[in-house]
Formats: structure tokens, sequence, C-alpha cells
């Protein structure tokens, strides 16, 4: 009996495997952002981006589970020298330094829950998930202990000043199936390339991943005389001195004759 049965069994085994299998796969994300240029004029005080987007199947229909959903913004990378200071005899002085290779001018986290409870160490710190695990890549030998000081310097001047940001909660996910997040670019935001990776985790593993670009740019007489600054460097220091000479002239002269 058990010999008739199985040529009998087999086709639908094999069906029950492909759905299981079926249901197992990965989802994909369809990411979409409000704007992708971000023009800075005059009186540019910041803007909001709304990142927003779908969850689906690869077929394209509702992924109808649930997922944990991570929107990471970052800005340029740049190479920074960071100097601590030291009260000596009465005079602040520059003491030990260091130069961080990749340290992002921008750094902006929104995420469904906290990140502790998405995913473990290992992941976070592979996917740069939160500031705590910026790979900030410290050029020469530096001790551990020192190396964390000036990363945790550099995070919290970057917080103070509203360039770096974490969210967690800032993701709200609706019918399992559509996502969006709000992050702030303040006034002082710097211009470039930005990069906006959206991650789908699912028991504390990536399965999902996608990206998109911001270009954050200056327009009008900002952007020339950005454009000056950096082809013209010496000159454009000489023109300041010249016109910081010329207003305090002015200034005394305008006091002197009340």
């Amino acid at each position: 009996m058990r010999r008739a049965l199985a040529p009998a069994l087999a086709p639908a085994l094999a069906l029950v495997a492909a759905v299981l299998l079926g249901g197992a796969r990965d989802p994909i994300l369809v990411p979409e952002i409000s704007q992708h240029e971000v023009d800075l004029r005059q009186g540019f005080t910041g803007t909001e981006l709304l990142l927003f987007g779908a969850i689906l199947t690869p077929e394209g229909s509702r992924a109808a589970q649930d997922y944990d959903i991570v929107v990471v913004l970052k800005g340029p990378t740049q190479s920074i020298v960071l100097r601590e200071k030291q009260k000596v005899a009465g005079v602040w002085i520059n003491a030990d330094s260091t130069e961080l290779r990749s340290a992002p001018s921008y750094y902006g986290l929104a995420s469904t829950r906290p990140i502790k409870d998405i995913v473990d160490d290992k992941t976070a710190a592979i996917y740069e998930l939160g500031l705590k695990w910026l790979q900030l890549s410290p050029i020469g030998a530096i001790d551990p202990a020192e190396q964390t000081r000036f990363s945790d310097g550099l995070v919290d001047l970057n917080r103070r000043s509203g360039l770096y940001r974490e969210e967690e909660g800032g993701v709200k996910v609706s019918e399992q199936v559509l996502y969006q997040a709000r992050i702030w670019l303040p006034s002082q935001v710097p211009i470039g390339t930005y990069t906006a990776e959206t991650y789908a985790v699912s028991r504390g593993r990536v399965v999902a991943s996608a990206s998109s670009q911001v270009e954050v740019r200056k327009l009008g007489f900002e952007r020339a005389i950005a454009n000056f600054s950096e082809n013209y460097g010496f000159a454009y220091g000489l023109l300041a001195v010249m016109v910081s000479v010329g207003m305090g002239w002015l200034a005394g002269r305008l006091f002197a004759m009340r």
C-alpha cells in the first residue's frame, strides 16, 4: 500500500514544499523620497524629508508580514581631524589629536523599534545601524580607549548641532505593506550627494535593502561664493580680510561722526 501511495503523494508533497518555500522568500522594498533635490538658498532654515515606500513580495503583491524597517540617511563621508583641548595654566591649548577617514557629514536614522530590539550588535555594526556603530576608520595606530573617546566626542558634537540624529520609533508601517519616516535636515546641512538606505529586518536578519539618493546643493549667490572659495582659495581669503578691514574702518567712521 505504501508503494502504491508514494507516486500519488509525490505531486502533493512537491506542491506543499513549493508553497512553504514561496512563503519564506525574502521581500523586496520599493523606496521613494519626497524630494530628490534640496536647494540651499538665502534664508534656508532646514527642511523635512519624507522617506516612504512599500514592502512587496517578489511577484509584486503586498508582503503581508510583520517586518521591522530601518531607514538611514547618510551624507558624504569626509576625512576629519579631531583635536582635544586641555587647559594649561589657565589657557586652552590643543593636546591629543586623531584623524578619521570616513566620518559622515550627516547621519539620520529612523526605525520602527529600538535598534537593540531589532538586530544584534554584530548586525548593527555591519550595516552601521545607529550612531554607536558608525565605522569612522581612524588613520594610524590608536589605542581603542582613545579611539572611543574621540569617536564619542565627534558624535556628541554633531548630535548637538543637529547633523547626527536618531529617532527610534520614527518609522510607521501601515497594513504590513506601506512605511514612512520623516528625517529633518538642519539649516547648516553640508552639500553633496546623500544616500538613503532602507532595510527590512525579520527575526534579527536583514532580509531586504534598497537605496535612493538626495542631492543637496547651493543655488544663486551662495553657490557662486562656495565655488569661488573652492576654486580660488587664496583670493577668497584675501578678499575676506579686505572686507573685514573695510567693515571695521566704516564702523569706526560712523561711530566717530556721532
